[in-house]
């Protein structure tokens, strides 16, 4: 990532770590810790996960061969790290022969929608398999293109194509009236 510093308005330097990280944190907090949050139902997990991302990508900004994909790699590196806690969880849970209950996620968007039809439309995407929760959520969520949730996920955009496409299915059959 080449950026100009603001003392220097003629010269193009490369940022240190620190500044680029600072920049990209500025930007993209929120984000991802909205898309942790509606990946592992739980706000304070998900800062974390965000925070132990961005420390990642610090140590590891001198070895990125394109700096300008530090936000596709924090994006990525939340996903990740979002399904390895849902299979800790998942085992955690299967060893102590319980089952966790779902956590409410208030957003922005909650004061736009009814109350009721926003809980149905939360409950029937936590209901989504993960797979298929990951891509809406990138999709549709965080406004990403197929190629940028196929990065994200470690996917092929076909596949992306396909989860995305089973997602909404599920979501209409589970929230059309009348079922």
């Amino acid at each position: 990532m080449v950026y100009q510093a603001a003392d220097e308005p003629t010269r193009a330097r490369p940022w240190s770590a620190d500044e680029a990280v600072t920049q990209l944190y500025l930007v993209h907090y929120r984000p991802l810790v909205r898309l942790g949050t509606l990946l592992v139902r739980d706000v304070g997990h998900a800062e974390e996960i965000v925070q132990d991302a961005f420390v990642s990508l610090h140590e590891r900004w001198s070895r990125l061969r394109d700096p300008d994909a530090g936000s596709a790699y924090l994006r990525r590196s939340v996903v990740n790290r979002c399904r390895s806690a849902l299979r800790h969880r998942g085992v955690v849970d299967r060893m102590l022969g319980r089952a966790r209950p779902m956590l409410s996620v208030p957003s922005a968007e909650s004061l736009a929608l009814e109350a009721g039809t926003h809980a149905e439309v939360l409950a029937a995407v936590r209901e989504l398999p993960a797979r298929q929760r990951e891509a809406l959520v990138l999709r549709y969520y965080l406004d990403l293109s197929e190629a940028q949730t196929a990065e994200a996920m470690g996917v092929s955009q076909g596949a992306v194509k396909s989860h995305t496409a089973r997602a909404l299915v599920a979501l209409r059959r589970e929230l059309e009236p009348g079922r």
